[in-house]
């Protein structure tokens, strides 16, 4: 058994890929025997109604918008260490994390093995930002482990770092029986449009508006297609009310809430889209799975995914998968096999396009995707993975704390 700390600026009741992932994570390695606690800089505004299934330590300030800091983080970061008395601290990061790093420094200087796993996707300005930080205060000679939860996620981390810092890829867990599911509509292929689902925060970097103008896009071309084909049955004598390939138009569905909601509603007014695209705001896991039941293709439309956990559990679901190529979802969705991948959004309304007018593409990448398992984003492999992680940043912590 080990006794670790998870250190995190956001954390429950805040829902977000982060706070979701940690929450089931110690609840896991606690499953598994370890002994597990949490620091966060998040209040709690339930009066406990959202709690974890681990003890959760909350240093909190009263600050606008809740913003997950504390002026004194390190004094009480620092007296936590010293009260629990960790084996192994692990950190999570995002983009910018500023509690999270203060408790990656006060491990470092009480000489605590420190694991930090990279939730985010570095850009050019955010690689810029840590080179920087280096050369402040030389944080790649800290004798710690880095993870990134993805391939692409761990490419620009490794540019920063060089051989100072091991990074490993531990891809984020997931349980598969919560989103296994019967095939869609039971099976039977859709009559009328087809549905198209997108899952996420609606936050500027996920390209909420971005994912609008794809579906536009598909949209429009099927309807060129379609507008072809009847007037092809017209000039055979057909009714041009049938339509014997199968080509429907779309409708969509997008689940999520946040800060550029207002600008999503203020595009589908413009654009009349509101007829087909319906915006759900937030939903719990029970609700996404209905969504998904009636799902026939899901978008990831951001390009800076470094992960993807709603991607995945699409394709737990059945659903084919249209991503981008270079982000995180393509660790978990293969080009033509478990989904279709682009490099552009023109590519991704393509992608669109084609799975809404081929049935029988789409229909064999969701039978693939009932019957085949992402092993290593299954919680034995990831607990196995972060057992291994742990191991080695206690070999290469310093044996005295740092001064």
């Amino acid at each position: 058994m080990v006794k670790v700390v998870h250190v995190s600026d956001c954390f429950l009741p805040r829902l977000g890929g982060i706070e979701t992932q940690v929450a089931e994570l110690t609840r896991m390695q606690r499953g598994a025997g370890h002994d597990v606690e949490i620091i966060t800089a998040t209040p709690d505004r339930t009066d406990g109604r959202v709690g974890a299934a681990v003890p959760v330590h909350r240093v909190v300030a009263r600050l606008p918008w809740d913003l997950p800091v504390h002026p004194r983080m390190g004094h009480h970061l620092a007296r936590l260490y010293r009260e629990l008395r960790p084996d192994v601290v692990h950190v999570h990061v995002g983009a910018v994390s500023p509690f999270a790093w203060s408790g990656v420094r006060e491990a470092t200087l009480a000489g605590i093995p420190t694991v930090v796993t990279v939730h985010s996707m570095w850009d050019a300005g955010t690689a810029t930002v840590y080179r920087f930080l280096d050369a402040m205060v030389g944080w790649t000679r800290w004798r710690g482990v880095c993870t990134a939860v993805s391939g692409a996620a761990a490419e620009p981390i490794r540019r920063v770092v060089g051989e100072r810092v091991p990074v490993h890829v531990v891809a984020n867990g997931i349980t598969i029986g919560h989103w296994r599911l019967a095939p869609p509509g039971g099976g039977v292929e859709p009559r009328g449009p087809v549905h198209v689902v997108a899952v996420g925060r609606l936050a500027p970097r996920k390209q909420p508006l971005t994912l609008l103008r794809i579906l536009r896009d598909a949209r429009d071309v099927l309807a060129v297609g379609q507008d072809v084909r009847q007037d092809v049955r017209q000039d055979v004598g057909q009714d041009a009310g049938q339509d014997p390939a199968g080509t429907s138009p779309l409708r969509a569905t997008i689940v999520g809430d946040g800060p550029a909601l207002p600008w999503m509603r203020w595009y589908l007014r413009r654009h009349r889209m509101e007829p087909w695209v319906t915006l759900t705001g937030r939903l719990d896991r029970t609700q996404v799975r209905t969504v998904l039941e009636d799902a026939d293709l899901f978008v990831a439309p951001a390009r800076r995914e470094s992960f993807g956990l709603a991607a995945l559990e699409a394709r737990l679901a059945g659903v084919p998968v249209v991503a981008y190529a270079d982000s995180g979802v393509s660790s978990f969705v293969v080009g033509e096999k478990e989904g279709l991948l682009g490099r552009s959004p023109g590519e991704l309304s393509a992608a669109v396009a084609r799975l809404a007018s081929d049935r029988p593409l789409r229909a064999a990448l969701a039978a693939h995707n009932l019957v085949s398992v992402p092993v290593h984003c299954t919680w034995p492999v990831v607990l196995a993975d972060f057992d291994e992680r742990y191991a080695q940043a206690m070999a290469r912590a310093p044996v005295a704390p740092v001064r």
